[in-house]
């Protein structure tokens, strides 16, 4: 292989890189109308990522809420559901004693 075959400082190769690397103007008013309009695109794309976020929460509440139409809204506040077990006496019992003598 030749030496010159890995170079990358050949005219070829800075015409290529040169396309992809864009330099900043000289002016100063130039790069500073250029800064401005950077920091304007990226406003915009801020908020118009804020609303089009805004905009899929809601249409995720429109949803939940379209979906549960039509459904027992609630029942009775009286009622409490919830799982329970029978315990013996004695258990009851030696569990008392037990937290009496914890807490002397």
């Amino acid at each position: 292989m030749f030496a010159q075959t890995f170079r990358f400082d050949s005219a070829q190769f800075q015409r290529v890189r040169s396309a992809f690397e864009p330099r900043k103007p000289r002016h100063r008013l130039l790069r500073f109308a250029i800064g401005l309009v950077g920091l304007g695109l990226l406003a915009v794309l801020v908020m118009f990522s804020v609303v089009l976020g805004a905009a899929m929460i809601v249409a995720g509440i429109v949803y939940k809420l379209w979906k549960g139409r039509g459904k027992a809204a609630a029942r009775d506040p009286r009622i409490v559901e919830g799982e329970y077990r029978v315990v013996d006496r004695q258990v009851l019992e030696a569990s008392r004693i037990r937290s009496q003598r914890e807490a002397l």
